[in-house]
């Protein structure tokens, strides 16, 4: 018992530190960053040396065993690598708000006609109107002297209905003879027929707010700027929110970079262009030849050969522009083996992290695609480790007492749980953070094995996006992988659980029981993302603004572009299915008045009281339709997950786990 209490101290002095420390400081400065960053980094190295030294070495060199053994270890070391990286990146923070705020003053109290050149660029495939139209109703809406801004819409399809809609909308429907380097080649001939000083991109999927040019364009003061990145929001559910039922408790998946690891990469200056909702200097742009093509992720590969110039890429960590989450898990899967193939393309290419020129030792090992060349291998080794001990009885270390085990690995893990709760606090949970990596593992890992020995093999596609892309899928393919790990590992247990067939026996077993169970749960939670739950074309906001239903006051809850939702305490008036809908800045808009629901709410200051809710349709054309469109997509509301509701969250995945489990 005395050495269980003894092996249990380090994890008391990681507790003790994290409560009486980082949980008491500010996770925005850099210095109590790297204090935390640093003792992670020391208890990783910790863990390492007791692994080499302790339950790698000492293991008897003959049997497979012994290359299990060596395998495995050679795999944390990557991981251990993988997380020292993170850990530096992490120890900086830079919010370049105020800097935003200073170097605008200046900037735009200069006289209009000094103002730089802008040109919009929207670079567009297959998107159907109902995606394009906001994006370029936004782009003309962007707040900024209008003889300074030129729209252009780069159509790689050659479509007549969006030649002529570019014309009624008064922007620059460009298109080109063949589609040859995909988006790439699409800018780069919106670069042959524009000359602005600068080039702000947006994919067909984001709109602008209107703001966007006023808070970024003062970067580029700085001749040594060639790029500008903001982040990317959406205001759809990503089908991981939507598929585990979280959509208004947990945030989307993109959340974690785009809010607290994009800005630690500013702070070291290695912060690179992610495409859309970005801007360039052209003449930094001109500098590298152009949009580059060697890659199918030209916009980290634009970051690098402009470092190779001298130009370095700044990020204002600021809702600029909202866009499109990939709706469904086709379309997830697609942008994500297109960026995890692009990165690794980098590591062949003259003008990537270990050949471009003008790079140095720190830019280099930070642009090393680590994260997509790691993370779904360790996961999967993860879940693998169990089940070969459960099954042939091969142990992963030289294994001699679980209180080693818990004396050097449960702190790490603890440290680093703790860490990423601090650090990230409204972005992340262990397991479920956990499952949705799990989930993506069995599509991924070939992708990364694949783009490593082909690494030009797949031709760049587009993340399907809009009307036409309705269909509910059923992820058959990963869902057989999770099935499989699952039955596995629970069938292993029960072999090991009956004596006359057990294997396996020793300290080890009790460490494998506990992994087992960990991974099963993981497991079935990731097995939920694998179920397709239906999406909507039209994504309302939620509204507390005054509106006036046939001449009865009432108040907007939730808006989208078809529809309202309107509640009202007196439904006397309501004597047919059409009414007139009024909200200010709009004409009278026809509606129909679908399904009334009621319930208690306080939707004014008379109080809590009885409510109906008007479920209102209508269809809006012309200038009204656009005037909609800047009112909900340019800046004026937003949709975000603020805070995790922790409690909730358990209970959801708890209940669906449940349901589902009876379904099948």
């Amino acid at each position: 018992m005395v050495q269980y209490l003894v092996a249990l101290v380090p994890t008391l002095v990681v507790l003790a530190f994290f409560f009486l420390g980082p949980f008491n400081w500010s996770r925005h400065h850099s210095w109590t960053r790297a204090v935390t960053c640093a003792f992670v980094a020391a208890l990783a190295l910790r863990y390492m040396f007791w692994r080499l030294t302790e339950t790698v070495l000492p293991y008897p060199s003959d049997g497979p065993s012994f290359y299990w053994v060596w395998i495995l270890f050679a795999v944390e070391v990557l991981a251990c690598f993988e997380v020292i990286l993170f850990l530096i990146l992490m120890s900086r923070y830079v919010d370049r708000s105020a800097e935003a705020d200073r170097l605008g003053r200046v900037f735009f109290a200069r006289d209009k006609r000094e103002l730089p050149t802008v040109d919009v660029f929207i670079p567009t495939y297959n998107e159907p109107l109902d995606v394009l139209e906001r994006t370029i109703i936004g782009a003309r809406s962007l707040d900024y002297p209008a003889d300074k801004l030129k729209v252009y819409v780069l159509d790689d399809q050659r479509r007549d209905w969006l030649r002529a809609y570019c014309e009624e909308k008064n922007v620059i429907h460009v298109t080109r003879g063949d589609n040859s380097h995909a988006k790439a080649g699409n800018m780069n001939n919106g670069l042959k027929v524009s000359s602005g000083d600068f080039i702000a991109i947006f994919d067909a999927d984001f709109v602008p707010y209107r703001h966007f040019l006023r808070r970024t364009l003062p970067f580029f003061s700085d001749d040594s700027i060639g790029i500008v990145q903001t982040p990317q929001h959406f205001f759809n559910v990503d089908p991981v929110q939507s598929n585990l039922g979280l959509e208004n408790i947990w945030p989307d998946e993109q959340r974690l970079f785009f809010d607290e690891i994009a800005p630690s990469r500013d702070a070291w200056d290695v912060s690179f262009c992610c495409g859309s909702c970005s801007i360039a200097r052209r003449k930094a742009v001109d500098a590298i030849g152009g949009f580059p093509t060697e890659s199918i992720t030209e916009d980290l590969l634009t970051t690098l050969s402009m470092l190779n110039k001298g130009y370095k890429t700044r990020y204002l960590n600021e809702r600029l522009s909202m866009g499109l989450a990939a709706e469904n898990l086709t379309g997830y899967f697609v942008q994500r083996e297109r960026w995890c193939q692009g990165g690794i393309q980098t590591l062949y290419l003259y003008n990537g992290p270990l050949r471009g020129p003008g790079l140095t030792l720190f830019q280099r090992i930070m642009f090393l695609p680590a994260s997509w060349l790691v993370q779904y291998l360790v996961r999967f080794m993860i879940l693998l480790v169990p089940i070969v001990y459960l099954w042939f009885g091969l142990l992963p270390l030289y294994f001699t007492d679980i209180a080693d085990y818990v004396s050097h690995q449960v702190p790490l893990l603890a440290a680093y749980f703790l860490l990423m709760l601090w650090i990230t606090p409204t972005r992340y949970l262990p397991v479920v953070s956990s499952a949705v990596g799990t989930f993506a593992t069995f599509r991924m890992l070939p992708t990364v094995v694949s783009s490593l020995v082909r690494p030009f093999g797949k031709p760049f596609r587009v993340t399907p996006k809009g009307s036409g892309n309705e269909a509910n899928q059923f992820d058959r393919y990963s869902f057989a992988w999770i099935a499989g790990m699952i039955t596995i590992t629970v069938f292993g247990l029960l072999v090991n659980v009956v004596p006359e067939t057990s294997h396996v026996q020793g300290q080890f077993s009790p460490v494998a029981a506990w992994w087992s169970g960990i991974n099963i749960v993981v497991l079935l939670i990731a097995s939920l993302i694998c179920f397709e739950k239906p999406r909507r074309l039209f994504h309302a906001f939620k509204l507390d603004e005054p509106a006036v239903v046939d001449d009865v006051p009432g108040q907007i809850v939730s808006l989208a572009l078809d529809k309202a939702v309107v509640a009202v305490h007196n439904m006397a008036r309501f004597q047919s299915k059409s009414v007139m809908l009024k909200i200010a800045g709009f004409d009278p808009i026809k509606a129909e008045l679908g399904q009334v629901t009621q319930r208690r709410s306080s939707i004014s200051r008379g109080g809590d009281r009885q409510a109906y809710y008007l479920h209102l349709y209508f269809e809006l054309s012309g200038a009204a339709r656009d005037s909609m469109i800047v009112k909900l997509y340019t800046g004026q509301y937003s949709r975000d997950i603020r805070d995790i509701d922790k409690v909730a969250v358990s209970l959801n995945l708890l209940l669906r786990s449940f349901g589902r489990t009876r379904t099948l």
